[in-house]
């Protein structure tokens, strides 16, 4: 008896498809496309995290002592820096070695290093990196009140507006995803609302011959959660390929810039997007069913 209730649940759920065939087509296509931008506006915010945290890391302070400054000193106050909790790492650099540097990084133009190598004018200098972005810019002007350092520098500017940028587009991302979801659930409602009123009096024999509640929901449910399913699929198909395609181009074009490439990561995003097409799908459903049946 239970395997043919639940035949006639699902019977009666794909009957309703096919019965309303043009406007499921529609709620499929529209839920299609709220969970296309809904994926593509996740995977936008999962890259900009991910670019916001390979810029983090990048990002330093570098601090040049003053003439006259003993070895000591400098020493002393980079393991006084390297014990702050906000400090992520400290590397003295003495002038001879970013002098080598220099060497590396301009050794096409030889001319550039004429003379350096009877008087080196580089200072000693420490290079800083802070736990967070955030406290770069703190740190560094806080670094300027000390008498030991001439020049303290970090790409300032850049910072505020790279973590100003971050929050604006995980801002923007979440709104986008809460506007897009509310206005797919009521779509598929709205379906469901149509399919319950072209079945009115059959609901209301059903609920006179004793029928409950959760007997007559459940194909108008499994409807929702069908539409849901199946355009959750489709957008996931859609973002997979796309995006991997687009990336491979991106790649060619712009190998500099870190975009998340790794299958193993856009496999819970897929899976996030079916599971939200199947909450969906059933959320408009209930809705819809509370109008026409008492809980």
């Amino acid at each position: 008896m239970r395997f043919k209730t639940i035949g006639y649940y699902f019977r009666e759920a794909f009957l309703s498809v096919i019965r309303n065939s043009w406007i499921s087509v529609a709620s499929i296509g529209v839920v299609a496309v709220s969970l296309l931008i809904l994926g593509s506006s996740l995977l936008l915010v999962m890259n900009a995290n991910n670019i916001t945290a390979n810029l983090e890391s990048s990002l330093e302070i570098s601090a040049f002592f003053k003439d006259g400054i003993e070895q000591d000193e400098m020493l002393e106050l980079e393991n006084e820096l390297a014990d702050r909790p906000e400090v992520a790492s400290v590397v003295f650099v003495s002038k001879e070695q970013a002098l080598e540097e220099m060497r590396e990084n301009f050794a096409a133009q030889e001319d550039i290093l004429a003379g350096l190598d009877e008087k080196n004018p580089l200072p000693d200098a420490l290079r800083i990196k802070t736990a967070t972005a955030e406290q770069v810019a703190s740190l560094a002007n806080e670094l300027k009140t000390y008498e030991q350092f001439d020049v303290v520098r970090y790409v300032q500017g850049i910072v505020e507006k790279m973590m100003a940028l971050s929050k604006w587009v995980r801002t923007a991302g979440l709104v986008t995803m809460a506007l897009l979801g509310v206005a797919a659930i009521f779509l598929i409602a709205t379906t469901i609302r149509l399919s319950v009123y072209a079945r009115r009096k059959e609901i209301g024999i059903m609920k006179f011959l004793g029928a409950t509640n959760f007997f007559v929901q459940v194909p108008f449910i499994l409807e929702g959660m069908i539409l849901g399913l199946v355009g959750s699929l489709l957008a996931v198909a859609i973002i997979y390929f796309g995006y991997l395609s687009i990336i491979d181009n991106i790649q060619l074009s712009l190998p500099f810039v870190r975009l998340i490439t790794e299958r193993a990561l856009i496999k819970p995003l897929m899976e996030l997007l079916i599971l939200v097409g199947l909450i969906i799908g059933a959320a408009g459903s209930l809705i819809s069913m509370r109008r026409f049946l008492k809980a």
